[in-house]
């Protein structure tokens, strides 16, 4: 028997608050965001979720015991997890790969279950996820497939929830809004409430480079083929069958590099923590303020929290990985080095620490090597398998110090070595240390190597 009492969060789910840009360039405009990461489940996400939860419960979709499936790039997911697990259901989601690992923890602390498959396939394919959930619906008794890409909960939500908001806090005084698309359901739904009460409102598409949608608003032809984009939650190749982008009168595409500098500007200059999403918003709704000669008032989205993409947007490491965030080339092995010791990023140990010491910074760094430095210079390294003997074979192995444990006959290669020296150093199993006779500039690994040859080969 499910518990009839409505739980509490639940009325958290929106009234969000809406806040002003100041501190960035707008032009003549003003421009508002609506933060959409104070929702409970941190999106906008989660408006859809417990409209399209309640709306199958009522039309009898959705019995007690079912099952609740949907595909997802991760925040209607935790929107649907967030509230069907809270009503006693079960929840199996299907996730692209490229997905953040904050989002899949947060999904599974949820009590979801986690089905992962490529980000690499089109519609059609069978590991396309919307098809990958649809077969698993199809499987599954007692299941209800949100199926947010069809279901018409899912624009009803911002027609009767979100656009009314807007209306209010806006003081009925609004000339654009920016938006992506994903599911499409937060344009439809917008666009079918200010068709009534705004008709002169323009909305604004933003749209990450790769997707079909700007070129379909701008031309009315969708293109046979579709790139790809590290941005989540928005852009598609295919048009969604809930879309209305009748009201769309520009339509901006915005690179991964833009994106993810307009999100961390966001965070610098106005202090708001937002995803990757938000800074394709953010990106679009600038261009569009920047180029009006009169003024305007202008609103967008705050999607989600930033708190998810941490290891993503908000890591220098990953995103220089990526290639969307630049640092200096040197022409030589130094532009190979994940982690540069002149950066301040290299995580190390000193022949003081104890081994407990390199283990807790290998396990939270998830490195299975580590330089061992006095006072800035290099006089050794700990691999895991030193740190494995040490601790087999002494049961009080863990309080053993460095010095006593690390390798200290080191192969050194100089920054200007060859590739075919760094590919026979790590060919022999070794870690390529680079240094010179002055400096300690870092370490490369397989990996490092690599990165460098997609980077470079791509």
């Amino acid at each position: 028997m499910q518990n009839q009492t409505t739980p509490a969060v639940f009325g958290l789910i929106g009234n969000t608050p809406l806040v002003e840009v100041t501190r960035i360039d707008t032009g003549p405009c003003r421009l508002f965001l609506k933060l959409e990461s104070q929702n409970p489940g941190g999106s906008i996400k989660d408006r859809i979720a417990l409209a399209m939860i309640e709306t199958a419960e009522a039309d009898g979709r959705l019995k007690p015991g079912g099952v609740v499936v949907e595909a997802t790039a991760g925040n209607t997911g935790l929107g649907l997890a967030l509230v069907a697990r809270v009503k006693g259901y079960r929840v199996v989601l299907v996730v692209p790969d490229k997905m953040s690992a904050e989002k899949i923890l947060h999904l599974k602390a949820l009590g979801a279950e986690v089905h992962l498959t490529r980000s690499d396939v089109a519609k059609g394919h069978p590991e396309y996820y919307q098809d990958y959930a649809a077969r698993l619906a199809s499987e599954l008794p007692g299941a209800f497939f949100a199926d947010q890409f069809n279901n018409p909960a899912n624009p009803l939500a911002h027609e009767t929830g979100t656009a009314p908001e807007i209306w209010a806090q806006c003081g009925h005084q609004l000339d654009a809004i920016v938006a992506g698309v994903g599911s499409s359901g937060t344009l439809t739904g917008l666009t079918r409430f200010f068709r009534k009460v705004q008709p002169a409102l323009e909305f604004v598409l933003a749209d990450p480079k790769g997707s079909i949608l700007a070129q379909y608003v701008l031309t009315g032809h969708i293109a046979e083929t579709s790139g790809s984009w590290a941005v989540e939650g928005i852009g598609e190749d295919f048009v969604p069958a809930i879309a209305d982008l009748s009201g769309v009168r520009h339509a901006y595409t915005i690179s991964d590099e833009e994106s993810f500098a307009c999100a961390r500007t966001l965070l610098r200059e106005e202090g708001l923590l937002g995803g990757s999403s938000t800074g394709t918003l953010l990106a679009a709704a600038l261009r569009y303020c920047r180029a009006q000669t009169t003024p305007k008032r202008v609103l967008s989205f705050v999607c989600d929290t930033g708190t998810r993409y941490l290891s993503k947007v908000y890591n220098d490491g990953w995103m220089i990985d990526q290639g969307l965030l630049q640092r200096p080339v040197y022409g030589d092995l130094r532009d190979l080095i994940g982690r540069r010791f002149d950066d301040g990023d290299v995580i190390s140990v000193a022949p003081s620490d104890t081994l407990m010491t390199a283990f807790n910074r290998m396990r939270s760094a998830d490195l299975s090597q580590l330089p061992v430095l006095d006072q800035g210079r290099l006089v050794g390294i700990l691999d895991e398998s030193d740190l494995l003997l040490k601790v087999a074979a002494e049961p009080s192995g863990f309080h053993a110090l460095v010095g006593g444990t690390m390798t200290m006959r080191i192969e050194t290669l100089k920054p200007d070595a060859s590739l075919p020296s760094l590919r026979d150093t790590l060919g022999r199993g070794l870690v390529a240390v680079v240094a010179d006779d002055t400096r300690f500039y870092g370490l490369i690994t397989r990996f490092d190597l690599l990165n460098h040859l997609r980077r470079t080969l791509s």
